[in-house]
């Protein structure tokens, strides 16, 4: 994956992340692309454990996997932080 499309992976990401866990903080486009790789990377790390592929370029699974650890990486952001 080129930088780019990493960028455009992690804002959608962010985003739908953002929506589907309810998260009270909007920390707009840059929120989003920090959360959606970082979820990504995260969720790719999850699958591994699984036996699974994790993100593997633009496409739906890596869009799903991707969701998946960012809404599992707010999670923990959320136990850590106390709300």
């Amino acid at each position: 994956m080129n930088f780019l499309s990493l960028i455009l992976l992690g804002a959608i990401v962010g985003w739908i992340a953002n929506g589907l866990a309810d998260n009270q903080n909007r920390t707009g486009l840059t929120g989003n692309i920090i959360l959606g790789v970082l979820g990504s990377m995260f969720g790719g790390w999850i699958m591994n454990y699984f036996g699974k592929s994790g993100v593997n370029g633009f496409n739906f699974y890596s869009i799903v996997v991707g969701v998946v650890g960012s809404i599992a990486l707010l999670t923990v952001f959320r136990l850590f932080r106390g709300n």
